[in-house]
């Protein structure tokens, strides 16, 4: 394997990195203090730059999206050097104009799981950040424009539920979350994207719309065939989108989301053991000097 420091990272479906571009490709599997990520690692090199692949759900879609290993998903890219995550997801539509074939690059979340481990900082590490903007805005607008040149329909924003699953949603639940003024709806970019901030690594997602969820009273309800159909026909236009931003990705930018432990550690310096400090050096070591 290259030593190269791999500063890129994809998360999504096992077919997003099967593109006959992709060269000098190596596995790798790495144990976290959260245990092992969803899959081994595929590093690759894409348009000049070196890419860390990772199956969400694990090859051959084994964790549900209440049991992907998100912190340890988060931590193995960390670990291998990552500063940019280029996120893909399955999505149901909440308004008609986001239509199935569509992909939104949301600005917002609304996080509604209930069983999932939200953070690293835990009993003896404590910070608080501010998420107020989720995504990055810089990889936001990236993904947008490689969106449209590989020619997509794109929509540049769109406030994004996370639902617990792995069921979908009642019919209910479906007029309520539009009621709230949410546009789209998934299982799995929470807590990946508030882990990936806490980690100082900027973020951002394509959210595939395959659906109209349960509330279009005209069309059909929500079923795994129709998300897997949807998903495998815009699977050209999301390998190709991802080979665009990350020719177009600047390796050496700095963006806020870069520093953003500076100011949210709370815990004296003196009170955070040693074992605390090893335990989440990926995570705090910039920020506290531990680098």
């Amino acid at each position: 394997m290259s030593t190269k420091k791999v500063e890129i990272g994809v998360i999504g479906g096992t077919g997003l990195y099967d593109m006959p571009e992709i060269t000098d490709i190596t596995t790798v599997d790495i144990d976290t203090p959260f245990g092992k990520p969803s899959s081994s690692i595929r590093i690759g090199t894409l348009r000049g730059k070196r890419v860390a692949f990772l199956a969400r759900h694990g090859v051959g879609h084994v964790y549900s999206p209440s049991t992907v290993p998100y912190r340890a998903n988060i931590y193995a890219l960390k670990q291998l050097g990552v500063r940019f995550i280029i996120s893909v997801n399955a999505a149901g539509s909440l308004r008609e104009d986001y239509a199935p074939g569509h992909i939104i690059v949301p600005d917002q979340l609304l996080d509604y799981t209930t069983h999932r481990a939200r953070s690293f900082f835990e009993t003896g590490l404590v910070a608080h950040l501010s998420v107020a903007e989720p995504f990055s805005p810089e990889m936001r607008e990236l993904l947008i424009e490689a969106v449209k040149e590989a020619g997509g329909t794109v929509h540049e924003k769109g406030t994004f539920l996370v639902e617990e699953g792995p069921r979908f949603a009642t019919k209910a639940e479906s007029h309520l979350f539009r009621s709230w003024g949410c546009d789209l709806i998934g299982m799995t970019s929470c807590p990946e994207t508030f882990l990936a901030l806490e980690a100082e690594i900027a973020y951002a997602t394509m959210a595939h719309i395959t659906d109209y969820d349960v509330w279009h009273e005209t069309e059909e309800p929500v079923t795994v065939e129709m998300v897997i159909k949807t998903m495998k026909r815009n699977l050209d236009v999301a390998q190709k989108a991802i080979a665009l931003a990350v020719e177009k990705l600047d390796t050496t930018a700095t963006y806020p989301c870069h520093t953003i432990l500076d100011q949210a550690i709370q815990t004296s310096r003196d009170k955070i053991s040693p074992e605390m400090r090893e335990k989440l050096r990926a995570i705090v070591g910039r920020a506290l000097g531990l680098d």
